[in-house]
């Protein structure tokens, strides 16, 4: 629609499209992200582009898409690895502070992978992905993803459901 027609809509269309917009907008976004080792037990982090700090792989569903199809999707995206096995449900993670973007609901999943491949498809987002031992882990994670890692390294039998 062209501009000058949107400024002719009238004001109760306005009104509509304003709550819809509020309703759509201000529900949690659903991701998943990834607690992958390779074979030989290195995890694999990715640095975020926006704060230089390492986080889980992993990022939020499209349209029409399953958790695991999103899964394989951003882990070859951000890491350029690809999954080598099943996934595990290590928990679900809701709480609102979590990311200053938007309310992120966060599926947080084991799983093997083989070791990276090819670059970050998008260095704008993810600067690099890289493999590390347990001893070499970064104390902190972004987007508080420190505990999440935490409780997929402790290999729980129950989920943790936040």
């Amino acid at each position: 629609m062209r501009p000058d027609r949107l400024s002719r809509l009238p004001r109760s269309v306005w009104g509509i499209l304003r709550e819809a917009a509020r309703h759509v907008l201000r529900h949690p976004v659903v991701g998943v992200a990834a607690a992958a080792r390779t074979e030989d037990g290195r995890w694999l982090l990715v640095r975020r582009a926006d704060t230089g700090t390492w986080a889980l792989p992993g990022g939020t569903l499209e349209w029409g898409e399953t958790l695991l199809a999103s899964l394989r999707r951003e882990l070859l995206e951000e890491a350029g690895a690809a999954l080598r096995g099943p996934a595990h449900l290590v928990g679900v993670y809701s709480r609102p502070d979590r990311d200053p973007r938007f309310h992120g609901v966060t599926v947080l999943v084991a799983c093997e992978v083989h070791p990276p491949t090819r670059p970050p498809a998008n260095p704008l987002e993810i600067r690099e992905a890289r493999l590390f031992v347990e001893a070499d882990l970064p104390g902190e994670l972004a987007m508080g993803q420190s505990d999440m890692l935490a409780a997929a390294r402790r290999g729980g039998a129950e989920p943790v459901l936040e």
